[in-house]
């Protein structure tokens, strides 16, 4: 017996239509209060209250500072002090729900922590307690030196940190922005006396910022803020100014660096170009302008060697901003087979959106993405309290937010194509690519003037 023939069913097809954007809304800023106290902080305090936590960031200058020096303060500032050990500074956090932790990068010292908004006091009590008596104990000093020997010595294996540390010696030669990671041998040479000089030195109020972001009265935690903190020693004899970071060099656009890492499956290909700091007429259109090039996933350089031709994972540009200066970095990282086209179809996208306006469709997106992107960045108290403590470090406040966000949203076609025009020409970057030389050396001598990092 055969089986019964079963007639098809048609069903209908669905097409589901999204809406279109709405208008963009005015940024609301929340509530805040600032004062600097007699000793030279300056406390930042922003209403925030979704959740009732409070993050706290205390921003300290620390520009010039020594390398390595710098590095490892960060990493045993919270080992302990006169009265307490590091595991008692933890478990003090914990009853309020709350930690700290402390980085420094080449521009400031920051300690940043959270907890529960009823122990704020005793969160910046334990953060006066590490301000004024750390002692960095020798066996504490010791177990940290050896971890951070260990990561540096990892960081400088990998092919991305080789090539970062390539294209910053390039970008700034001789300025204190060049060697942002200390050699091996210059941390094991640091001794407790040495962190406990530079604190003394450097861990002052004058010029640092205490910014405070949550379910706060911005008025009463500033008083909190003044009745623990406001004991802070000032510090040292030397002017603040003397470790003022100078100016970065122009860049000096020249011939592609290639820098050799023989039997090497990858390239890594980066860039700089010119940039402009955050009050400049020309960031918001800059900003467009590198959307539109590579600055995220619907960017005209990923849809070209990602999307159509797979030369890579994750191409991103993006516009960095440090004190003393700013620039615009590109980077992807590319089998060794195909870095010349790699590198032919980066310069082609420079080329393009320098010489020609983008569509118009395509500069919505972009503006759109990055109002976006503004927007989540500040939903969250965290994001807030990040935001806020880097406009500080620039002289900055939340009012720049609004005005930043205005900008984007007002930004005309012929102002994105001037900024891309004056900025991302491919005749303005500054290139290094790292890999095997041997492979690589030919197909980019076809495109460009190459030469070869000296060792």
């Amino acid at each position: 017996m055969s089986p019964a023939k079963v007639k098809p069913v048609k069903v209908p097809e669905l097409v589901t239509t999204l809406p279109g954007l709405g208008p963009t809304t005015k940024l609301q800023l929340p509530k805040e209060a600032e004062a600097t106290l007699p000793n030279g902080l300056t406390v930042i305090a922003i209403r925030r209250p979704s959740v009732p936590l409070v993050e706290v960031r205390l921003r300290i200058p620390f520009g010039r500072a020594h390398p390595a020096r710098a590095a490892m303060l960060a990493q045993t500032l919270l080992s302990g002090t006169d009265t307490m050990s590091s595991v008692e500074i933890a478990a003090e956090l914990q009853t309020v729900g709350g930690a700290l932790s402390a980085g420094v990068d080449p521009d400031r010292l920051i300690l940043a922590g959270n907890g529960l908004v009823g122990g704020l006091e005793r969160i910046l009590e334990l953060l006066g307690e590490v301000l004024t008596a750390a002692r960095y104990p020798a066996e504490e000093v010791a177990t940290e030196r050896a971890r951070l020997v260990d990561h540096i010595q990892v960081a400088q294996s990998q092919p991305q940190h080789i090539a970062r540390t390539a294209l910053l010696k390039r970008i700034y030669g001789r300025h204190p922005y060049a060697n942002q990671l200390p050699e091996p041998e210059q941390v094991r040479a640091i001794r407790p006396a040495q962190l406990r000089a530079l604190h003394s030195e450097r861990v002052r109020p004058a010029g640092a910022t205490l910014v405070l972001v949550g379910d706060i009265q911005p008025a009463k935690a500033i008083d909190t803020a003044e009745q623990i903190l406001g004991g802070w020693a000032i510090g040292g004899d030397v002017p603040a100014t003397k470790w003022a970071v100078p100016p970065v060099p122009a860049l000096a656009p020249g011939a592609l660096m290639v820098v050799d890492r023989p039997d090497s499956v990858q390239s890594s290909l980066r860039m700089a170009l010119p940039a402009v700091p955050r009050t400049h007429p020309d960031h918001a259109a800059l900003m467009i302008a590198n959307l539109i090039f590579g600055g995220y996933f619907s960017s005209r350089w990923v849809e070209n060697i990602r999307e159509d031709k797979g030369y890579t994972y994750g191409p991103h540009s993006a516009i960095e901003h440090l004190v003393a200066g700013s620039s615009l970095t590109v980077a992807a990282d590319v089998a060794t087979e195909v870095t010349g086209p790699a590198m032919l179809e980066t310069l082609y996208e420079l080329g393009r959106i320098a010489s020609l306006p983008p569509a118009e469709d395509e500069l919505e997106q972009a503006r759109q993405y990055a109002l976006g992107s503004l927007r989540l960045g500040v939903a969250t108290q965290a994001g807030l309290a990040g935001l806020a403590t880097t406009y500080a470090g620039s002289g900055l406040r939340l009012n720049h937010l609004a005005e930043h966000s205005a900008r984007l949203a007002a930004v005309t076609m012929d102002e994105v194509f001037a900024a891309a025009t004056t900025y991302l020409a491919p005749a303005r970057a500054v290139t290094v690519v790292l890999g095997d030389a041997a492979r690589i050396e030919a197909p980019l001598a076809a495109l460009t003037p190459i030469e070869k990092a000296q060792p």
